[in-house]
């Protein structure tokens, strides 16, 4: 029999409905009986292609035994961290506190009835295994001391309570100055994987934002280590395992240090990033490479996780109970399928052989498709085809259908950029926009997830009027539609009045005030992408964009100068600050004429104003330091800003 879950919207709290736990969505519903019952309160928070909160519903709660026990004793309740970023903020800083070490998913949470939190942890196994307490012993003792001693729990809850509150007090800052360029690249190459690319030890994650930056790195100081750390970055990631070379699209990390076994889960966010960072690759080093990457992650994205214009946030890493089954190769399989095709036996064996596919594989038997770069060979069109046609008689991993706004900005940004080099990729950039502010943006309210089909009820967070402020400011550099600019300038007001104070960014002030995070974890942080949407606004349109912006750097300077590779948006924000944009304004027709010019500069901090000017103005925010008659002109006053 079905539980609560049944009803609800989050295709992540549905997979749960079949659950033998009685399951109850965040809501006052689950609060309301924790209260009148006396039952502490179990919280898990999760999400769909997370692999290990797969796991822990198999072996946890399906299980009778350990189901029983949690509804004869406590009140549990089911979050989709993706449809509640807030809550799942609030409870990771939970952990993070108890345990001194940052959480994850599954996010596992005992509270009291009035919901003071006195454990947490993550994955818990149903008996005691890798020397970790097992959930049911776990929670007979939870059971059993709140039977006894509650006061002793409830006394511990409301001191992790006062922990949890915000300090406030004076913010010390520091000074940013251009020193700021030798600490990222020195930071970054103390962490660079010399061998396979890529920034520390495995589980290793592809960290676009730290990449984009060493790219404008590369271009403000014509140094050559930062492009080479890219470079090698990229081509890693590239050839097969986090990048799948069949479908194309990239996992979200790699369990090696070499790129090769992935939690084969696949976010929309991920490969929004990782495009737009091969995108920009390409526009460095013209090598085809980048952009055939870009295109083919371009193509999966709009073949398995688009309808609509719009596009779901992600898809599972299981299939049919199994880990990468959907994703992986046995040898025998692919010999006979290449045969059946019109390639003789040591063709077949050859093409195995360029493509990493042995008898012994590569990943617990079978093969994760491997190669540098299969498209210096003559048969790997077809032989794409072949291993496609094997997959389509598979089931394909679960669909995670929610719309999120933040993750489709993203990738709205991608298709934008695209468009910018082949403008065949304009009316999909444009569909989008258009579709995804259809759907969540209704009388002035920004909403942050729903699905496709169903209105949307959860109001926007920081991370959405972000990211779509981003999305819409690349609209208007690529259309230079005044319609673009002045719905990025309306939104970011909104942001600054719902969630800035003397600057300091929160991502939610709702039930949950959190503060936003300002380093790049999973994506770069939503308070950076803002801060650098409000710089590009104060360059383009004036006002107090600007001074905001350079208040939101100084609260957060300090943080910043210590870890740069960390906080590699917010670098970018900072040398943007120091080193002014280039605006250059002049008539539509004349800035289209300047396209190839302006992208032949290796200034990063290029933005385009259509305005009634004859000819082409070079400005920063605050006045014009250039007026050029002619391409030849634009170009040298452009290369001057990098002397």
């Amino acid at each position: 029999m079905a539980n609560r879950l049944i009803s609800e919207e989050s295709p992540y709290l549905r997979q749960h409905a079949q659950n033998p736990v009685d399951w109850y969505p965040w809501g006052e519903e689950a609060f309301e009986k924790a209260l009148r019952q006396n039952r502490p309160i179990f919280l898990s928070v999760g999400y769909s292609s997370c692999h290990w909160c797969h796991v822990m519903e198999h072996e946890v709660f399906e299980d009778k035994t350990i189901a029983a026990f949690l509804n004869d004793h406590f009140v549990s309740i089911k979050v989709d961290r993706e449809e509640r970023p807030d809550i799942d903020k609030h409870y990771q800083n939970v952990h993070t506190l108890l345990n001194q070490r940052p959480g994850g998913w599954p996010l596992s949470i005992f509270m009291t009835p009035d919901r003071k939190p006195f454990f947490a942890g993550t994955y818990i196994p149903p008996v005691r295994k890798f020397n970790m307490m097992g959930f049911m012993e776990l929670i007979q003792i939870i059971h059993e001391k709140w039977s006894k001693t509650p006061d002793t729990i409830s006394k511990n809850a409301e001191e992790i309570e006062r922990f949890l509150k915000p300090k406030e007090g004076p913010i010390k800052a520091t000074k940013l100055d251009l020193s700021l360029i030798g600490r990222t690249l020195q930071q970054c190459e103390e962490n660079f994987d010399t061998v396979w690319g890529g920034f520390s030890k495995a589980p290793k994650f592809p960290h676009a934002s730290a990449l984009n930056l060493l790219l404008q790195l590369h271009g403000l100081t014509n140094e050559l280590k930062p492009l080479e750390m890219v470079e090698k970055s990229l081509k890693a990631m590239a050839g097969g395992g986090l990048y799948d070379l069949v479908d194309g699209g990239f996992s979200r990390y790699s369990t090696d240090e070499m790129w090769l076994v992935p939690h084969f889960e696949k976010m929309t966010y991920d490969n929004a990033l990782l495009i737009e960072t091969y995108l920009q690759a390409y526009r460095v080093t013209k090598d085809r490479f980048y952009l055939n990457i870009a295109k083919d992650s371009i193509d999966f994205m709009k073949e398995k996780m688009c309808l609509n214009s719009l596009f779901y946030s992600a898809s599972d890493a299981d299939s049919e109970g199994e880990e990468g089954k959907y994703f992986v190769y046995g040898y025998e399989e692919v010999c006979k399928a290449l045969e059946d095709n019109g390639f003789d036996t040591e063709e077949a064996e050859k093409i195995c052989e360029a493509l990493h596919i042995t008898a012994k594989g590569n990943f617990e038997g079978s093969n994760i498709i491997r190669c540098e770069d299969p498209s210096r060979y003559p048969w790997w069109p077809k032989v794409r085809k072949i291993l496609k046609r094997i997959r389509e008689t598979r089931e394909y991993p679960f669909v995670d259908k929610k719309i999120i706004t933040a993750w489709n900005a993203m990738m709205i940004k991608s298709l934008f950029l695209a468009a910018e080099i082949d403008e065949t990729y304009l009316p999909d950039a444009l569909a989008s926009l258009k579709a995804l502010l259809e759907l969540m943006y209704k009388e002035d309210t920004l909403y942050h997830s729903t699905l496709v089909d169903s209105a949307p009820k959860i109001e926007a967070f920081l991370e959405d009027y972000a990211y779509l402020c981003d999305a819409l400011l690349q609209a208007y550099r690529v259309t230079l539609d005044d319609v673009w600019l002045q719905k990025a300038e309306a939104l970011a007001k909104r942001a600054q009045s719902l969630f800035y104070e003397e600057g300091k960014w929160f991502f939610s002030r709702g039930e949950f005030p959190t503060q936003a995070d300002i380093s790049d974890a999973g994506y770069p942080a939503s308070c950076a992408v803002m801060t650098n949407a409000l710089l590009t606004l104060g360059s383009l349109l004036g006002g107090d964009f600007t001074e905001t912006a350079f208040r939101t750097l100084e609260y957060n300077s300090i943080k910043i100068v210590k870890q740069p590779m960390w906080h590699a948006t917010f670098v970018t924000t900072a040398l943007r600050y120091l080193k002014k944009d280039a605006v250059v304004k002049s008539l539509p027709n004349r800035l289209a004429d300047a396209k190839e010019t302006i992208q032949s500069v290796s200034y990063p901090y290029i933005l385009l104003k259509s305005e009634v000017v004859p000819e082409y103005l070079l400005c920063n925010y605050n006045s014009c330091f250039a007026s050029c008659r002619t391409l030849e002109e634009l170009k040298e006053a452009l290369a001057s800003l990098t002397r």
